[in-house]
């Protein structure tokens, strides 16, 4: 892309943004709760524009070069980034569920699956590359300097006779083999003069052979022709990807390189920049600017001590000192704020006793009216305020601005010096206030004889606080060890290890299409493999990806991942990690046996976890078999791990975590039913259930895994759907297994020859235990115990009653 063609993206952005902007006041008013699938609908139509939003503006930042606009682009991308969470959060409240059916609204918008893909802002780790790095040769260098010496194991010493022995068995067997291959091809080759002298191939004149070989030749070619129009006609609707979509790939990604390596340059003329403009600015207008502000401040004391004969109070640093005198009022005015805050303070308290009035009698109307008239509506938003702001910035400094006038990309100077003369006025302000407040006790002194006022701020009305507990900050249990020595002690206990690197992109699966018919019937529809994938996108790496994003956004400070074994959850941890590139800690209870013995072991280990996991931010804590951390009953052969033992000092770090600290913790469980609900439910925020993976998410992982394996599906004779059907029941474990013990290296040097067949992964698929039904609907009925869970099945039995209610009625008047 052109830069005209990512500036005609940005003005796009912008029109869609300001009909999104345009929406959101109407999402506040509230709505009956009878109209609740409306309002879903709104919500889930402004996602959708948000995330289309947010896929842009991260296209933009990556790539624009002008460093003025690519800030603005930064606080537009986390502002939209956070608005996304926020719905999420509005949707999950009203659906009363962790996943949703878009399928309809998709539909109407006239939008693909695709669209609901989360985009992941690339800065979240191009712009910690450094960091990554370094921290990536400190864990080498701690792991290279734990690896044990390498154990020569002594070889059993071999007799003379028995290499003789040995040797000749391999002579003989290669011997043999020899002779077999050449019996072989003389018995064909006999057999081949038998068929011909039984044809009477050797009785053909001359023309007859030419005629022979010509229709071989020609069934050849045509064989050959047929081939390639197919090949190219697959190509053209897209079942094959084209031979030069790497070469194009790679071209591409090569100018998306050679861009960012522009914004680092333009970047460093820009920094240059900054200092040398504030500090013109600070030589050429700073003293203009100083005596300005001095002379506006003598004229306001002449104009007040003319009004009321005394000299005023000059405004406290807290109250913006004289900024409150040069915001546009009158000497009176400001003199009435200064002088009279009581009263002010009086007409705020009498405004908010009446407002509490109205409340309450709204209160009293809506209990009067019952359930039938409960109200929806939308949260008050934190991201609107800063989004609109970026807007604006763009309407009034960038949409009608030229590119003809920087076309190499630059700075531009005007607004650059703007920007810094206003940075420059706030500074010589503060130090204005000083010498004026000086000046004004001196005036007072010299003119009234009076000595300075204190200046008495209006008192602050005693708020009765909330029955609760205060939260306790935590004791620095090693003050004196450095970072360093308790990242090493947790390297060499097994406790921070190196995350694979897994993108969340290869966590494949599918998008359920029929959810809204399945939920218009009042079935409840099962996540899919891309709900889970989406929800992790959500929760886990745009939360921690960006500090910004985490301070405002809603805060989550824990996920629960329950599934069957092998359905991906310590995939979905790694790529969490690989994809904020966070650090990984393993608190899993048989990782931790046998360390940290003793409840001060245990303090210790917790709050050296937590305190790198806080300093080395992004973080996740992963706890696998978390179930074992809430046990009902320990069973015998665990009551040496003790695996409950970290479960107080766990819950307490929890709720240490604050809006802006950036470690989550993650656990993963495929037997749940053996922990207590209300440990898990204090521990874990977020629930996710991952079941077995649908049809048209296992067609999906088939024919990804064995394109990962360098096999082209649609150029083989093997029949995905088949394989998909039989596979019901088997999770990506299973198959990925399966399509590793057929690919043996032996198996692909014989593809040429010997096609693909479906009936060859039956064999290994038999060997493995599948995810039966009943397993299956253990984990859905535990599920639905949640507190989430239990307000779902609440909220459709109402449904289904109300329906219920209505037929009945219609039947009535019939």
């Amino acid at each position: 892309m052109s830069e005209g063609s990512y500036q005609r993206l940005w003005d796009s952005s912008h029109v869609t943004l300001q009909e999104l902007l345009d929406q959101e006041q109407p999402m506040l008013q509230p709505v009956p709760t009878r109209e609740w699938q409306s309002f879903q609908y709104r919500l889930s139509s402004l996602y959708l524009y948000y995330l289309g939003l947010l896929r842009g503006f991260d296209i933009l930042y990556d790539q624009m070069v002008q460093p003025q606009k690519r800030r603005l682009l930064r606080r537009l991308l986390d502002s939209v980034a956070g608005r996304v969470l926020e719905l999420k959060d509005e949707m999950v409240r009203v659906d009363m569920c962790e996943w949703h059916c878009l399928d309809h609204v998709l539909r109407d918008l006239g939008l693909t699956p695709a669209d609901l893909e989360v985009p992941i802002p690339k800065y979240f780790l191009l712009e910690q590359s450094s960091i990554l790095q370094e921290r990536e040769l400190m864990l080498a260098e701690i792991l290279s300097r734990m690896e044990p010496v390498a154990f020569q194991e002594v070889e059993p010493v071999m007799s003379r006779t028995e290499a003789i022995i040995l040797l000749q068995t391999a002579e003989r067997a290669r011997q043999g083999r020899l002779r077999a291959t050449f019996i072989r091809e003389i018995r064909r080759e006999e057999e081949r003069d038998r068929k011909m002298r039984e044809s009477g191939w050797h009785k053909l004149n001359p023309n007859q052979a030419a005629i022979t070989i010509q229709k071989v030749w020609k069934g050849y070619l045509q064989r050959k022709h047929t081939q390639y129009d197919r090949q190219t006609e697959m190509e053209f609707i897209g079942m094959i990807p084209l031979p030069d979509a790497v070469e194009h790939a790679s071209v591409a990604n090569l100018r998306k390189d050679v861009r960012r390596s522009r914004q680092i340059e333009k970047e460093e003329e820009f920094q240059m920049a900054i200092s040398k403009t504030h500090d013109a600015l600070r030589e050429t207008e700073g003293p203009d600017i100083k005596e300005k502000m001095k002379e506006q401040i003598r004229q306001w004391f002449i104009e007040c001590h003319a009004l009321t004969g005394r000299f005023p109070n000059y405004p406290d640093e807290s109250l913006g000192g004289s900024n409150q005198i040069f915001s546009d009022k009158t000497p009176e005015q400001v003199k009435m704020e200064l002088e009279n805050p009581v009263q002010e303070s009086t007409k705020k308290e009498d405004k908010n006793k009446e407002k509490e009035k109205e409340k309450k009698k709204a209160k009293e109307d809506k209990t009067k009216k019952g359930e039938a008239d409960a109200m929806l509506k939308a949260l008050p938003s934190k991201f609107i305020p800063l989004i609109n702001a970026g807007h604006e910035e763009y309407k009034n400094v960038w949409k009608n601005r030229p590119d003809h006038l920087y076309p190499d990309q630059s700075f531009d100077p005007k607004a650059l010096r703007a920007e810094k003369r206003k940075e420059l006025e706030q500074e010589i302000r503060k130090q204005v206030d000083e010498l004026m407040r000086q000046e004004l006790k001196n005036l007072r002194l010299a003119v009234d004889r009076e000595e300075e006022r204190p200046f008495k701020a209006p008192k602050k009305k005693n708020v009765k606080k909330k029955a609760g507990k205060k939260k306790k900050k935590e004791k620095d249990l090693t003050p004196n060890r450095s970072l360093a020595s308790l990242f090493e002690e947790l390297v060499v206990f097994g406790l921070l290890k190196k995350c694979k690197a897994v993108l969340l992109k290869d966590f494949v699966g599918d998008y359920l299409y029929l959810g809204s018919t399945l939920s218009l019937a009042h079935k409840l529809p099962m996540p899919s493999l891309f709900d889970v994938r989406q929800n992790m996108a959500l929760y886990g790496v745009l939360r921690l990806g960006s500090p910004d994003i985490h301070s405002m956004a809603p805060l989550i400070r824990s996920i629960l991942l329950v599934g069957p074994s092998g359905v991906g959850k310590k995939m979905l941890v790694n790529a969490v990690c690989t994809e904020t590139g966070a650090n990984l800690f393993d608190l899993s209870p048989a990782n931790l046996q046998g360390k940290y013995p003793g409840k001060a072991g245990v303090q210790m280990l917790v709050h050296i976890v937590f305190k790198v996991a806080r300093l080395l931010q992004p973080s996740v804590i992963w706890i696998g078999n978390a179930e074992k951390n809430f046990y009902k009953k320990v069973p015998k052969e665990e009551k040496e791990m003790d695996p409950k033992r970290i479960k107080k000092d766990l819950t307490k770090a929890l709720r240490l975590l604050n809006p802006g600290d950036r470690v989550m913790l993650i656990g993963t469980t495929n037997q749940p039913q053996l922990a207590e609900m209300k440990g898990l439910r204090r521990t874990y925020e977020r629930i996710l259930f991952m079941p077995r993976p649908d049809y048209a998410s296992r067609y999906v992982l088939w024919k990804h895994m064995l394109h990962m394996e360098r096999i082209q599906v649609t150029q083989t004779h093997l029949d995905i759907s088949a394989l998909a059907r039989v596979s019901d029941g088997y999770t990506p474990g299973h198959i990925l297994q399966a399509i590793r013990l057929v690919l043996t290296e032996r198996r692909l040097l014989q593809l040429s020859r010997r096609p693909l067949l479906a009936s060859e992964f039956l064999s290994h698929l038999a060997k493995l235990e599948p995810v039966y039904r009943e397993e299956e609907a253990s984990l859905k009925d535990w599920y639905f115990k949640t507190p989430l869970g239990m307000k779902k099945i609440e909220f459709n039995k109402d449904l289904e009653a109300e329906e219920a209610r209505l037929a009945k009625e219609k039947k009535k008047r019939k």
